[in-house]
């Protein structure tokens, strides 16, 4: 009989789905089945991409683009890549020191696998973005937590991640806007932090795929906030800002001689991404001023709903968060801990949250929750939400 064996890596792949998404799986199989399911567990917006995005990818097919495509990326979303971080950063940004891929996550795992080996450190916040979970095993570098400031909104402790510094740092990263924490560093933040890693040769990588989607509290790109670019590099896409999460496409910041390394490992693993969506991406980022806005309104105003449904709930908590389309919602006061909520909540009144737990034990007392429908069904799930927690009084 053959005996399958794998390696460690894919073994170290494997996460603890009864901590982090049992609760989502199971709702959207009842869902699918029929029930009256609201999923407020996922931040995969219900806002559709817009028709002239798809309509520029149809034509971009018909038009026969659909071969391989420079590993770079194509040079017209390169280019347009290159405009934005210009002006988002106030520095020279050229389309040689930007690398196209399907998807930031697929960003984080090349740029990581190309920084880390087993025997490095990794410095990462907490609340962590559930997603890297899976990165993190795979590459199999230490990952050293450094809490942040909950009872601030999560505010980043600076001095906490220096304090963490070993030998073995390799490299800081850092996701601002924060997911699930919806909090933007501070320009003063990201210079401190990009002058000490920097000094002491340590790689800054920031995740900012919510960049376009802060309110009253402006995104400030590390780019901009470091005095030197050499060991900064930067994550973004378009999945939450254009409502793309299909199309799978992100991109990759950083001086040349970190592009290199960067261009070799994307090369060797993915080849390439689509033409035509490539095509769709540039087409979006040359024309999104007016839909940007629109987005961005759309959150704020769910944000400002919830917040203020919240504020008459008995015994759960929520600071304002700066950017994004997630709440935490604290509920020690009420619950054993944010897993059994959660359970309770889909059995009970037929809502899916996501368990804290997933995003490190500081926030295992708590629940995200998307921001993900418009405030008709928000307001259904707000009345169930209410009707659960006065039923447990």
């Amino acid at each position: 009989m053959f005996m399958p064996r794998f390696s460690q890596s894919a073994s170290r792949l494997a996460t603890d789905n009864d901590d982090l998404w049992e609760v989502h799986t199971e709702a959207l199989t009842r869902k699918d089945e029929g029930e009256d399911i609201i999923v407020m567990s996922v931040g995969d917006p219900d806002l559709p991409t817009i028709d002239p995005i798809i309509e520029h990818a149809v034509t971009s097919l018909y038009r026969g683009r659909t071969h391989y495509s420079p590993g770079m990326g194509e040079l017209p979303l390169r280019e347009k890549i290159a405009e934005i971080e210009t002006a988002a950063s106030g520095k020279p940004t050229s389309p040689d020191e930007v690398v196209v891929f399907p998807g930031a996550t697929n960003a984080v795992f090349s740029v990581l696998s190309c920084l880390l080996d087993s025997d490095h450190q990794m410095i990462v916040t907490e609340p962590t973005y559930v997603g890297y979970q899976g990165i993190f095993r795979s590459i199999g570098a230490e990952i050293v937590k450094v809490p942040t400031i909950a009872a601030d909104a999560f505010r980043v402790d600076v001095e906490a991640i220096v304090d963490a510094i070993t030998p073995a740092t390799r490299v800081l990263l850092l996701n601002t806007p924060g997911n699930p924490s919806g909090r933007v560093m501070s320009e003063e933040e990201l210079r401190y932090l990009a002058d000490v890693t920097r000094e002491r040769d340590i790689w800054l990588v920031c995740d900012e795929v919510y960049s376009m989607l802060s309110f009253e509290k402006p995104h400030i790109s590390a780019r901009r906030a470091a005095t030197s670019l050499e060991n900064v590099i930067i994550i973004d896409g378009l999945s939450k800002s254009h409502a793309m999460t299909g199309w799978r496409l992100g991109w990759v910041v950083a001086e040349p001689h970190a592009i290199g390394p960067i261009l070799d490992f994307t090369s060797a693993t993915v080849f390439g991404c689509s033409q035509f969506i490539q095509d769709a991406a540039a087409f979006a980022l040359e024309n999104d001023a007016e839909y940007i806005a629109s987005i961005k309104e759309e959150y704020r105003k769910r944000r400002d709903y919830a917040l203020e449904r919240i504020e008459q709930l008995p015994g759960i908590s929520c600071h304002c968060p700066d950017a994004g389309m997630f709440l935490m919602l604290n509920v020690s006061a009420i619950a054993q801990d944010g897993s059994s909520f959660a359970r309770q909540l889909l059995d009970e009144a037929k809502v899916s949250v996501l368990p804290g737990i997933g995003f490190g034990e500081q926030t295992k007392d708590y629940v995200r929750f998307s921001l993900t429908h418009g405030v008709e069904v928000l307001g259904e799930a707000f009345d169930r939400l209410e009707r659960f927690l006065r039923g447990h009084r």
